[in-house]
């Protein structure tokens, strides 16, 4: 499964490396920041992809915070680095492997756990890396999910992921590898991006009405969230 991100399978895919997402990410990460109150000078992304969400992250933080983002594929490390600034700077690396004793104010691991066979070992591994961590994590299981097992099976296929959580196993996993979780919550694109027209409005209303509702009741019966956490 490793080999899909080096050998063209995942490019094939996925030939934008998801940098569309990439401005609903950021945002996200910066309501996180700002929710509670963090003020990091040197911010590391392990699994930066395309760098985009760094990218995004360096024009809306002070002029003072330096990005670093850290991708063991060459074919994602070939767009990322096209955008290497004063910076934001990128490295074709495995961080935990490497040398650098950079100790970083924030690291992010997002969209990146489901895709590792030992994702256990590598959360606890990075805890010492830094003071705080921000995951996002896909919660792939669901009520619809199961009933319509192709959903899973096209996110191993198309996007590579070998693992798959629902909130609390997502957040069990942290816990249990010695992180303590300062504050989470779900990402929904679908209501979260802007409608573009009275029409598609009008048809994610109850869709919306319904995750205002409960959310958690939402995300366990139809799917389609992720999870922002915040831990150290």
């Amino acid at each position: 499964m490793d080999n899909i991100y080096n050998n063209g399978t995942y490019l094939e895919n996925n030939p934008s490396w998801h940098v569309e997402d990439s401005p609903w990410k950021a945002a996200n990460i910066l309501k996180m920041i700002r929710n509670n109150n963090i003020d990091p000078n040197l911010v590391c992304e392990i699994g930066c992809g395309a760098g985009e969400i760094l990218i995004h992250l360096s024009k809306r933080l002070g002029q003072h915070v330096i990005f670093h983002g850290y991708e063991i594929s060459k074919q994602a490390y070939d767009l990322c680095v096209q955008t290497n600034n004063d910076r934001v700077t990128y490295f074709l690396k495995d961080m935990l492997s490497s040398q650098d004793r950079d100790y970083y104010d924030l690291i992010l691991i997002i969209d990146l756990i489901e895709h590792i066979k030992d994702y256990y070992g590598f959360i606890e591994n990075i805890k010492s890396k830094g003071k705080y961590k921000i995951f996002h994590i896909p919660l792939d299981i669901s009520a619809r999910a199961i009933m319509h097992l192709a959903t899973i099976n096209r996110v191993r296929t198309s996007v590579g992921h070998i693992h798959y959580f629902i909130k609390d196993t997502a957040l069990a996993s942290l816990r249990d590898s010695g992180y303590n979780i300062i504050d989470y919550f779900y990402t929904y694109k679908p209501i979260q991006l802007k409608h573009t027209s009275i029409k598609s409005y009008l048809a994610k209303f109850p869709k919306k009405l319904l995750y205002m509702l409960n959310d958690d009741f939402f995300v366990r019966l139809l799917g389609g969230a992720s999870l922002m956490v915040l831990a150290e």
